[in-house]
């Protein structure tokens, strides 16, 4: 993924706004976000944040701190919810038409795979998302949602407890879909770290399997 250019969506002295590759990770390692970011800004060694992550098999809309303070400022954001950010996903099955999911996730580190869980423990933390029904196709459905929390792998895995696993998911899932992962994060809102001012941006998924075949959804969505 190293080589790959990442495109930009929105840049000013203190946040990128980009569209991540998926495969990519979010961190600042080779062939990262912030190393892509870098290079596409020409600035090689300028300094470029990670302040939220994707999943590495993830793609989709993710903001970067062009500063140690505004790295701070959005980090707050995110921990106190006026960091929004609202995902894309195709799963198998037929979910109601809207809905909230609310766990206890354990995140098994050697394994790296999370969990739903009955009883809550140290090493459990809740999981909360809200999400609606926006297609249905040939077993699939078409879903938006939004994270009122953010663990990791918390859409796959709350989604697949339910018996609805995400198409293309080969940790959680079928994972024998012929497609990647379905899962894009598609809008984000945040209030300027600099400036308060509220920005909001939004990236539709590339129209590959399964993404294809909701192809009017998507449209309307944009």
């Amino acid at each position: 993924m190293e080589n790959e250019p990442i495109q930009l969506l929105y840049t000013d002295r203190r946040v990128v706004v980009c569209v991540k590759p998926a495969g990519a990770l979010s961190t600042d390692q080779p062939g990262g976000v912030p190393e892509l970011v870098r290079a596409a800004l020409g600035q090689p060694e300028g300094c470029v944040r990670t302040v939220h992550r994707l999943d590495r098999v993830v793609g989709g809309l993710m903001v970067l701190a062009r500063s140690v303070r505004a790295a701070s400022e959005l980090g707050k954001q995110v921990q106190d919810g006026r960091f929004q950010k609202e995902y894309l996903a195709v799963v198998h099955g037929n979910p109601p038409e809207a809905g909230q999911m609310d766990d206890l996730l354990r995140r098994d580190r050697r394994e790296r795979k999370t969990y739903v869980v009955s009883q809550p423990d140290k090493d459990t933390r809740p999981a909360s998302l809200s999400y609606q029904t926006i297609a249905r196709r040939e077993g699939m459905a078409l879903v938006a949602v939004r994270l009122h929390t953010g663990r990791t792998h918390q859409i796959r895995c709350q989604f697949a407890s339910r018996g609805l696993p995400l198409v293309g998911d080969r940790k959680y899932g079928l994972g024998e879909d012929g497609c990647g992962i379905a899962l894009w994060s598609h809008s984000l809102s945040f209030l300027h770290p600099e400036t308060g001012e509220p920005l909001s941006f939004s990236c539709l998924p590339p129209q590959i399997c399964p993404w294809d075949g909701f192809r009017r959804a998507l449209e309307e969505l944009s």
